[in-house]
């Protein structure tokens, strides 16, 4: 029997727990895991039998050990795209396939992307010129700086890629989950910008070698001058580049698996071009090649437009000038004008190749920077004249086609070294992402960087390795970034890029390609390698600062999860790179490197303003808690000093039935008096047991949170749940906060219908708050008709905040008004200050020395001092103050429904004034009342009444000595309803008798003094501040014996009528206002 319900119950929760991204317990979506939250079909399995029925009620949640060790050894990071294929198979019925779990491995993966996107087109196009420009000794250290940066990289990415498995996304995914989300999806969609746009680079080169060096006359646009070649290049660019795009877009989106298997032959080429390197650069010292250059004086020639290097040739016998001759003279005979400089200088021909034995590595030690324009020259050559440097553009020379200098030589190179994150983005196609990422990167670095510091021209090699070199980067770039893109928008950080998160049926990412080539059309649309360069530069230089930052982190924090197989790695090392990267990119242009974190940290905050809220365990939430708990430990020191006081709030909020926010303006007033600064904590008490009420619990919490992002009130959420609401109340203030920051603060609501409410505990409650902040010496706030009080989208014009200052409370009343000025809500209203003054103060004086305390606060406040005399307690004042101690009494007394306590309170009243009237001196004096009441409620139908007559016996003898008391005991028993008749007739005796008594009585004199002391700063306060916006006002605190708490509120009612908005204010017994700096 055991057994079939356990089976029932297994197959229970299989069907309900049937889908991968169930929720938990506590309503958070988590990642896909195959640990214990994780919920798939094998759970049935986890437990069939009677061998660990001790643990039987926990199999729902944590399943067997057996179970979980088989999911762990099974599991597998499917390709992207897995879900969709699913998904697809499941349409599919009967022709359903299995997914086949990604096969790349190392070689294939990882160490073949990396190395043909370093032996890019910076390689072979761009880095001879940078040889030639910045000397042999300076292009080291532009490799040595750049593949430095890239190898710390991949040691701090090597360590990260290992501590766990790395499904799709790769560089964003190790960033992401490391630094969180706002991180990584900024440095992520930066990451992803850089290799589509070097997509763009790579095919820019691909297309510029066709045209310079393989099919130069492909060309559609032609300069009919000189000064017009640069644009035609670069429209032929634009046409080709285009096309190239679209074709290497339709290989991409046939599959990856083609992209690969180009990637070979491409790749075979790039190695026999660097292998004819190293063979030509042995050559050149036994037998240079023949590559001659022609020069005019020592001046460099472009061998355009003419065969022979030669002003003149002799032809049978017969002088004739050659083609040379035509560019710099304005006719073919041996007599038209020649430019000056030509017909100074011979012309010679030199070896572009010398051989290492020319001493040519000697030459080339040191740079040759110049501007835009500068001719290339030959110092060893002999020049004669200056020549027209006006005229000197229109001729063939070799120019600086760009302003050289080292910063920008090493933005230009280093996106040759960029290739490093090419086998991490495709982590999905990994077998296993851990192993391959790291070697397969840190092989595929220390190869290229070999070669590229022995690499030396040869023009046949340029050509072969360049051209297949830039097909292959380009693909492998227009393969990794739509990629990336798809595991941004999968992990719906950024919302409005979900749609580029589907793709084919297989994995591939097809709208993710769309985007992607669509940007990348525009880094053709610009049509200059030199400039598209640079901007790589910063975007990539910014992901690899964030993946070192990720490490060192990670390895400061110590935590738990941190345990990377790859052990070569330390956190200064990550923070050698870190500082690598960062001097790197304002080094290579300090105007890209702003602009690069301005998108960087716009992306951030929006991610951070409407992205998905994710929780991930990054390193920047252990980071922060590590700061946090180094602050707490600090403030824990020493109390604050009164100059850094401002008040840390907590908010008591009630809620309703439904667990939502009663007066949800607290908030607005919180956020208006913090503007964001300092602690707040909303906090709410429920009544009852946790064990049976914690989905209220959660339920008000979230409500007030959400009713906290309404009102844009930052600060934290308790909610307790206790026996009884004042004990609740009681733990919130002394236990709510932590360490320094706790609050000192309580702002509540007035119990606006105390007096009409059933149950007198709310205002018991309320008293009892009072006393417990003086207690602590925490300051108090009360705000009276709350609900009216301004939202945070009302602006209040031409109004005044009076703060009425009665008695000193360390400066509170003084420091709210200046905070609440700070929100543009109360902005533009003025602050008035008035004071008491009585008959043996001088008001002139008190005005004046108000002023200057004001000017020493540097407080902006019209000052008045309100005169008070002592006047007679007047009959209005002796009339209220009687009748609000007949209530208190005639309450105790009797147990009335609502409805008859309305009715005989009015009757009281009503014979009370008339009786006032007519009284000439004091009435006598009045009799006791006994505070025991006889009421028996829910009785057993057949229980005993012995005890209960015997108490009203002893009640009627307490009232009325005259009284017929009865006989002292009864030997009967009752039935129920004689028992209810005796009840009610002694009910009605008693009432009868307190509301004969109450015409007699005469009122306290203490409470007099108090009434009439709250009904003349009640008319003062009207009058002065009726029309005011705010009044703030001190709060008289309770009277020490408990026995008058119902008068308390009777006062503060009468100090607070006919007024809007009341902030009572009572101060925690310290100073929080000074007049020193």
């Amino acid at each position: 029997m055991l057994k079939s319900y356990l089976l029932i119950s297994i197959i229970f929760v299989n069907v309900l727990c049937d889908c991968p991204g169930c929720f938990l317990g506590d309503g958070v979506p988590k990642e896909n895991s195959p640990f214990i939250n994780n919920t798939d079909n094998d759970k049935g399995n986890s437990y069939d039998g009677t061998n660990m029925a001790l643990f039987e009620e926990e199999m729902d949640s944590n399943p067997m050990v057996s179970s979980l060790l088989n999911k762990l050894a099974n599991y597998t990071n499917l390709t992207q795209g897995a879900q969709e294929h699913e998904e697809a198979d499941d349409d599919e019925g009967p022709k359903k396939k299995a997914v086949k779990s990604p096969q790349m491995g190392t070689f294939m993966g990882v160490y073949l992307p990396c190395l043909q996107n370093i032996l890019g087109v910076i390689l072979f196009l761009r880095l001879t010129w940078i040889v030639g420009t910045a000397g042999i000794l300076e292009s080291l250290a532009i490799v040595c700086l750049c593949c430095s940066c890239t190898m710390l990289t991949a040691i701090s990415m090597s360590a990260i890629a290992t501590n766990g498995v790395v499904p799709a996304g790769g560089s964003y995914y190790m960033i992401s989950r490391s630094l969180g989300p706002e991180f990584g999806g900024a440095v992520g969609l930066c990451f992803y910008l850089g290799t589509t746009f070097a997509g763009s680079m790579y095919i820019l080169g691909t297309i510029e070698i066709l045209l310079t060096y393989i099919v130069p006359k492909a060309a559609i646009f032609v300069a009919e001058r000189k000064e017009d070649e640069v644009d035609a290049l670069l429209n032929n660019m634009r046409v080709y580049g285009t096309c190239c795009l679209a074709l290497m877009s339709v290989v991409v989106f046939v599959g990856v698996k083609y992209v690969n298997k180009l990637a070979l032959v491409f790749l075979a080429c790039v190695i026999l071009s660097i292998f004819a390197i190293y063979a030509g650069v042995i050559k050149t010292i036994f037998e240079p090649p023949d590559f001659p250059v022609c020069m005019l004086g020592n001046r460099t020639l472009r061998n355009h437009n003419f065969d022979s290097c030669l002003k003149t040739v002799v032809i049978d016998n017969v002088t004739v000038t050659t083609k040379l001759w035509k560019l710099f003279c304005d006719g073919p005979e041996l007599n038209a004008t020649c430019n000056d400089y030509f017909v100074q200088n011979n012309v010679t021909e030199v070896q572009g190749i010398p051989g290492l034995a020319s001493g040519v590595i000697s030459e080339n030690l040191w740079s040759e920077y110049g501007p835009l324009g500068m001719l290339v020259e030959n110092k060893k050559l002999l020049s004669l004249g200056e020549g027209d440097s006006a005229q000197d553009i229109y001729m063939p020379y070799v120019v600086n086609d760009i302003t050289t200098f080292f910063t920008l030589l090493v933005g230009i190179y280093f996106p040759s070294v960029t290739g490093i994150m090419a086998g991490s983005n495709r982590s999905g196609d990994l077998r296993d992402a851990q192993k391959s990422i790291p070697i397969g990167t840190i092989l595929a670095i220390a190869t290229t960087s070999f070669i590229c510091t022995l690499s030396w021209p040869s023009p046949w090699v340029i050509v072969i390795g360049s051209f297949f070199s830039c097909c292959g980067a380009g693909l492998q770039s227009l393969t990794g970034a739509p990629r990336l893109l798809q595991a941004i928008a999968r992990d719906g950080i950024v919302p409005f890029l979900q749609v580029f998160g589907h793709g084919k049926a297989n994995g591939e990412p097809t709208w993710a390609l769309l985007l992607t080539a669509g940007i990348c059309e525009i880094g053709i649309l610009i049509a200059s390698l030199d400039a598209v360069a640079p901007i790589l530069s910063m975007f990539f230089l910014m992901c690899y600062l964030f993946v070192n930052l990720a490490c060192a982190v990670q390895t400061l924090l110590r935590t738990p999860n941190w345990r990377p197989r790859f052990k070569y790695y330390h956190w200064a090392l990550s923070f050698l790179g870190m500082s690598l990267c960062l001097a790197l990119m304002f080094i290579c242009s300090w105007y890209y490197a702003i602009v690069a974190m301005a998108i960087a940290t716009c992306i951030y905050k929006y991610i951070e303003y409407r992205g998905a809220e994710k929780e991930w365990g990054d390193g920047i939430r252990g980071l922060s808690l590590n700061a946090a708990r180094y602050a707490l430990i600090r403030l824990e020191e020493a109390p604050p000093h009164t100059k850094n006081w401002r008040p840390q709030l907590l908010v008591l909020l009630n809620v309703d039935s439904d667990q939502g926010v009663k007066h949800p303006r607290l908030l607005s007033l919180t956020t208006q008096l913090k503007a964001g600064k300092g602690l707040t904590i909303a906090g709410n008490v429920l009544e009852g047991t946790y064990l049976t009420r914690d989905a209220e619990a959660k339920k008000a919490e979230q409500n007030i949170k959400s009713a906290m992002s309404a009102e844009r009130t930052k600060g934290f959420c308790h909610v307790v749940v206790s026996s009884n609401l004042r004990d609740g109340v009681s733990h919130l203030i002394q236990s709510a906060g932590l360490g320094g920051m706790k609050h000192n603060t309580v702002l509540m609501a007035w119990p606006g219908n105390w007096r009409q409410s059933n149950d007198q505990q709310s205002w018991k409650n309320f008293i009892e708050t009072v006393r417990e902040t003086t207690a602590t010496h925490h300051a108090l706030l009360v705000a009276k008709n709350v609900d009216s009080f301004p939202t945070n989208q009302e602006r209040l014009v031409e109004g005044t905040i009076d703060v009425w200052w009665v008695v000193h409370d360390g400066g509170m009343l003084m420091l709210l008004p200046f905070l609440l000025r700070q929100h543009k809500v109360w902005r533009k209203c003025k602050m008035r200050i008035f004071t008491v003054a009585q008959m043996d103060d001088n008001s002139i004086q008190m005005k004046k020395d108000l002023q200057v305390f004001l000017y020493h606060l540097r407080l902006d406040a019209e000052v008045e001092v309100v005169e008070m005399h002592d006047n007679d307690i007047s009959a209005f004042t002796y009339e209220k103050t009687l009748v609000m101690e007949q209530r208190s009494q005639m309450l105790k007394q009797m147990q009335l429904s609502r409805t008859e306590r309305e009715r005989e309170i009015q009757s009281i009243t009503d014979e009370s004034r008339s009786s006032i009237r007519r009284k000439n001196q004091g009435a006598a004096q009045s009799t006791n009342l006994s505070r025991q009441s006889s009421t028996v409620e829910n009785t057993h139908e057949d229980e005993v009444a012995q005890l209960i007559h015997d108490r009203n016996t002893a009640s009627h003898a307490a009232i009325n000595d005259k009284a017929d008391a009865g006989p002292d005991r009864v030997h009967m028993t009752w039935t129920k309803d004689k028992l209810f008749t005796e009840r009610n007739r002694n009910r009605e005796y008693n009432a009868n008798v307190a509301v004969r008594d109450m015409f007699n009585m005469k009122p306290n004199q203490s409470n007099v003094r108090r009434m009439h002391t709250a009904v003349k700063m009640n008319e003062v306060v009207v009058n002065k501040s009726q029309g005011a916006h705010l009044v703030l006002l001190n709060m008289p605190g309770p009277p020490r014996n408990r026995g008058g708490d119902e008068n308390y509120m009777e006062f503060l009612e009468v100090l607070l009528e006919g007024l809007n908005r009341v902030l009572l204010v009572r101060g925690g017994g310290r100073e929080v206002i000074t007049i020193y700096s």
